[in-house]
Parts: structure tokens; sequence; C-alpha cells
């Protein structure tokens, strides 16, 4: 581990959020979560939604797939199952958002359609865990992993609904309309964040 995160907890909780969050971006580092972002996008209220729902889950996902992981999968010398495992998590937690989501903004939910379920196999959730697990993080490391990831996903998605709200497609040459010049802003938007590079790492 870095040794900037062996001083105060505080200070290397924060180091692994912002790291997460922006050196690390999932989406726009990893470039995990991009078919829920090329779908839901367009729009600046639902790319909030499904990044905070994304968030959420990522943090929530992150800590209990660290303690089923460090507690029973390597305990029982099943560790090879993680993926299945993961998964499995995943999809349960999202089922618990979905009816959450529905119970609590009928708009939100009609306006996150099929990507609100398909947040179970939203890559960038099940890539914070598999990342979180090869470093050797405690519980509120992974859980400061797993927020920051989710975090900076909700961060990219929202910037990226905002310029898309902007563009005029009518614009656009017509064989780069919508997923065409959306990775083109991604892409873009990529580039940005590399300033980030090696200002803050663990």
């Amino acid at each position: 581990m870095n040794p900037d995160l062996q001083g105060s907890p505080f200070a290397s909780l924060l180091l692994i959020f912002l790291s997460a969050a922006l050196t690390d971006n999932i989406l726009l580092a990893r470039f995990l979560g991009l078919c829920p972002c090329l779908g839901v996008s367009k729009k600046v209220d639902a790319s909030v939604g499904l990044g905070m729902a994304v968030t959420f889950v990522t943090t929530f996902t992150a800590a209990i797939n660290y303690l089923v992981y460090e507690y029973l999968l390597i305990p029982l010398d099943i560790a090879y199952l993680r993926l299945i495992v993961f998964i499995v998590i995943i999809a349960a937690f999202v089922q618990l958002v979905e009816m959450a989501i529905e119970r609590l903004s009928e708009k939100l939910y009609q306006s996150l359609g099929i990507f609100l379920p398909l947040i179970t196999v939203n890559c960038a959730i099940l890539g914070t865990s598999l990342f979180m697990i090869t470093r050797p993080f405690n519980l509120l490391q992974a859980f400061a992993f797993g927020f920051g990831a989710g975090f900076g996903w909700l961060i990219a998605i929202t910037l990226i609904g905002g310029i898309r709200e902007k563009i005029n497609e009518d614009a656009v040459p017509a064989g780069l309309r919508g997923p065409g010049i959306t990775l083109i802003v991604i892409g873009i938007m990529s580039l940005a964040f590399v300033v980030f590079s090696g200002m803050i790492q663990f």
C-alpha cells in the first residue's frame, strides 16, 4: 500500500475515495459501465438518478463482497468462486434498490427504464469489487473505495449527460449521431481526466 495511506485513518479513507473517483475513474479511466452510460445519458436528470443508484449499489456491494470474500470464501478455500458470488450479491442488492426507487419515485423509475435492472450486469459495479480485493484494504477502506468508484461514475455520467443536452445533433454528421458522438465526448473527457494521473495513488 502507498505509505501515504498509513497515516491517520481519515486521511487514508479520503485518499482512497479521491483516487477511486478521480485518478482511477471507473468510467473514464477503466471504461467500465459504458453501455448504461450510452443509453441513459441523454438527459441530466436521468443521468443523475442512475448515477446515484449505481453509487449506492457500488458502495454497499463492495463492503458486502469484502466481508464475504475475507470471512467466507478465503477461509473455506473457495476464493475461485468469487465471480459467481459477487454477481449474486450484486443482483440481490439491485433488486432491493429497484423496488425502493419504484416506490419512492415513479418518474425516475420510468426514466431509467430497462437500465435500472441492468445495473446488475453493469461491469463497473462488478469491476469495483474485483479491483477492491486485489488491494490490501480493510472493511472501511473497501467501503471508501466502493463509494469513490460509484461517485466517480456519477460525476462522469452527469457531465456526459449535460454535454449531450447541449449538443445540437442536427449539426452532427448522421453517422456520428447518438452513440457515436457520445463516445467521442467520453474520449475527450477521458483525456481531461488524465491530468489527475499520478496525483493520488494507492
